[in-house]
């Protein structure tokens, strides 16, 4: 569907990759659908966007390991986390850009940071638990198994 190779989807990429498949929809509620799966506002359908469609909702299995990895990764337990709780929890010594020395231990820990909240426009140095979950439910889209998925988070996060 993704004809410009841009990794997310246009209005008339998914339009014309419906019918492609079949699926022939009255065009303004296509438009309706597709304002609706674009969480971010962006006018265009990114990979996380339309998988967590397709996919449909976390399960409360995963929903729970995740508010775990929450509760460790916020370390004030203040309910957002910040640049000095990820840097009590986040050792970027094997950080590939730290060992070659590219990037600084405070350029690696605001990029990790910064992964949990994808829009430039809202970046505000705090990830809150909502943000959290939406970076979770993108990669929770892609992998099939609950069981792998708790596996993923428990090795990840080291709970």
């Amino acid at each position: 569907m993704d004809d410009d190779g841009s990794k997310s989807l246009s209005f008339e990429e998914f339009l014309y990759g419906l019918r492609d498949y079949g699926v022939v929809v009255d065009p303004d509620e296509l438009k309706t659908l597709f304002n609706e799966l674009d969480k971010d506002g962006s006018g265009k359908l990114s990979f996380d966007e339309f998988l967590i469609a397709l996919r449909g909702r976390m399960s409360q299995s995963r929903l729970a390991i995740i508010d775990k990895a929450f509760k460790k990764f916020d370390k004030s337990g203040d309910g957002v986390v910040t640049y000095e709780d990820i840097k009590r929890v986040y050792n970027v010594r094997e950080h590939p850009n730290y060992k070659n020395g590219k990037w600084t231990e405070q350029q690696c820990l605001e990029n990790f940071l910064n992964s949990f909240e994808p829009d430039e426009s809202k970046r505000d140095g705090k990830v809150t638990h909502e943000e959290f979950v939406n970076y979770y439910a993108g990669v929770s889209a892609s992998v099939d198994n609950d069981a792998y998925f708790d596996l993923m988070m428990r090795n990840a996060w080291k709970i």
